[in-house]
């Protein structure tokens, strides 16, 4: 490798230096230092060698401005520097290119480079004449065209990039790149007759190419010609049924024109090839399970691709949570739950195998289960705090407060972050406020809080404990408002925020916050109609307050707590009635 290093080394200084290594060019011993410019050719070849040989970029650099000190018309020094981004700036590069370019105009290398480096200074007229010159100089070279062309573009002159691209054909026939790129200006300036006699014509001339067949069906279809683009689709997968290319684009034309059967049938193919990696595949389907109802109303294609996954990539963790979900989504719950014990004995072990299987124990009300395989995975994983707070989420769901107090303080030796340590002081004051010891609650929330004072989640509980308890008001309303400056709009926190007002008194203000939330809720959260229905009992609306109570009873509310708010509405409207009767 140094060999051919040094022979590059070489060809280099003979090409840019000719002369250089003549008998005139000698020094013999004890004689006057070399003239500048011998002098600039030493620092730039000792500059070559510490960038080719010994890869030292910084030396480099250092040795080529030392030879431009010594002689600033030393262009090679000037080309080097730019060529090999040994600058700071893009503007700089520029600057160099430009040098090296302007002390020797007849150099094609400098005018690219030069080009190039204003391409990337986003100068794109700049460029276009470099490159323009380039092309009259070099009209054998078809990148030239590509990138004249290219460039017109830029500068929103469509019609002369395409006569450029037309002047190459003329030279060079097609080549598929520069057709490529014609069609998309044809398609661009809305000459869509023009593209597809282009298309045509490469089908023709290349009838056994999957692709231009592709190209081709694409175009009928924006020309909204669309038995003519199947027909060109299915001719393109009669060539060359894997094709990703024609694959892709035929999902797309489905997409588009709502033929969803059509584009799960082409997934399932693409799906089948290698030539997606496992993250965009499953990328794919998530996107397309996104929507609930179009995951029910085509819930045989979908089971079948998720299933083409399973079997392809069974062991791919990747893979597996997706199937699982699926399962999931079906109402297979058992079956997601046989797949993840399956996995548990995969080595190396998956932690989220584990922690899967204890949250649906946990949601099947399996106790034991539940703590064994916790146990298992902190047993597998044993510096890891997850499965430790786990385990204080399961005995806290348990109804086991002690004991769930007691696992999130296990757990706390494992936590390494203060972000985290607040999330479990905070679990710790939900325990204790499920257990009815509210002191214990506040002080394990304001430990919390130390440790990360914008916790969305523990002031929002915290702030509503404290309204609950109809004490600190105003430190409830504090906290509660940091919450929603901090959130984008959560139905939840305003609903907070509303209730500590409407406890507060003020319930104008209350109605207009809970009018938000209930507008932005899509759960039919019960609690939050209950709470409205307060505010708008207590402001005298009594008929809609009825209305959004015996929605929440509708949505979930306990009947007692409905029941419970119209006896005393009745009892009111009793003693008010008698109290004027009275009168």
């Amino acid at each position: 490798m140094r060999q051919r290093a040094a022979t590059l080394l070489l060809c280099m200084l003979l090409c840019m230096f000719p002369g250089a290594f003549t008998a005139h060019g000698e020094q013999p011993r004890g004689t006057t230092p070399p003239p500048d410019s011998l002098r600039s050719l030493y620092l730039y070849t000792d500059a070559l060698k510490r960038l080719l040989i010994e890869r030292d970029s910084t030396r480099a650099r250092e040795l080529c401005r030392e030879a431009l000190k010594s002689d600033s018309t030393c262009a090679p020094a000037y080309y080097t520097l730019a060529v090999n981004g040994l600058y700071d700036t893009p503007g700089e590069g520029v600057e160099l290119a430009r040098r090296a370019w302007g002390l020797d105009t007849t150099n094609k290398w400098y005018a690219r480079l030069y080009g190039q480096t204003l391409i990337y200074d986003n100068r794109f007229g700049e460029a276009l004449d470099i490159y323009r010159r380039l092309l009259r100089d070099e009209p054998r070279e078809p990148d030239n065209y590509r990138i004249v062309a290219a460039l017109y573009e830029q500068v929103e002159r469509p019609f002369s990039a395409l006569a450029t691209l037309d002047s190459a054909e003329v030279r060079f026939g097609r080549v598929p790149t520069l057709s490529a790129m014609k069609r998309q200006l044809l398609i661009a300036t809305r000459q869509l007759d023009k593209a597809v006699e282009e298309a045509r014509t490469m089908v023709e001339e290349v009838p056994y190419e999957a692709e231009h067949h592709a190209v081709l069906a694409n175009l009928y279809g924006l020309q909204g010609k669309d038995s003519l683009a199947r027909a060109e689709f299915d001719r393109a997968l009669e060539i060359d049924s894997t094709d990703i290319r024609t694959l892709m684009t035929l999902a797309d034309f489905c997409n588009s024109r709502r033929d969803y059967i059509g584009l799960l049938a082409a997934t399932r193919r693409i799906f089948d090839t290698d030539a997606l990696t496992v993250d965009e595949k499953v990328r794919r389907f998530r996107q397309l399970t996104s929507d609930i109802r179009f995951y029910g109303e085509y819930y045989i294609q979908i089971s079948d691709l998720a299933s083409a996954l399973a079997i392809r990539y069974p062991n791919d963790p990747r893979i597996v949570r997706l199937y699982a979900d699926h399962l999931i989504a079906s109402g297979e719950l058992e079956q997601a739950l046989a797949l993840y014990k399956l996995h548990t004995a995969d080595r190396p072990p998956v932690k989220d195998y584990f922690r899967a299987v204890a949250e649906i124990e946990n949601y099947l009300e399996r106790p034991d289960s539940v703590q064994k395989y916790v146990a298992m995975g902190i047993e597998l994983f044993p510096d890891d705090a997850d499965f430790r707070i786990f385990r204080g989420h399961a005995l806290s769901y348990a109804k086991q407060y002690d004991k769930s107090v007691k696992a999130y303080r296990e757990s706390l030796r494992y936590v390494c972050t203060d972000s985290l340590r607040s999330v479990v002081w905070g679990c710790i004051g939900d325990a204790y406020h499920s257990a009815g010891a509210s002191r214990k609650c506040f002080a394990a929330y304001e430990k919390s809080l130390r440790y990360w004072p914008d916790n969305t989640m523990v002031l929002n509980n915290y702030a509503f404990f404290l309204a609950e308890r109809e004490r600190d008001l105003e430190k409830a309303l504090t906290m509660v408002s940091r919450v929603t400056a901090l959130t984008d709009n959560e139905p939840t926190y305003l609903d907070t925020e509303a209730w500590i007002l409407f406890k507060l008194g003020r319930v104008a203000e209350a109605k207009k916050i809970m009018q938000q939330a209930i507008a932005l809720d899509r759960t039919n959260s019960p609690e939050l109609q209950l709470h409205y229905g307060d505010i708008l009992e207590a402001l005298g609306e009594h008929f809609m307050a009825e209305i959004y109570w015996r929605k929440a009873l509708e949505n979930g509310a306990e009947p007692e707590e409905v029941d419970r708010r119209i006896r005393i509405r009745e009892e009111q409207k009793q003693n008010q009635d008698a109290r004027t009767h009275e009168k």
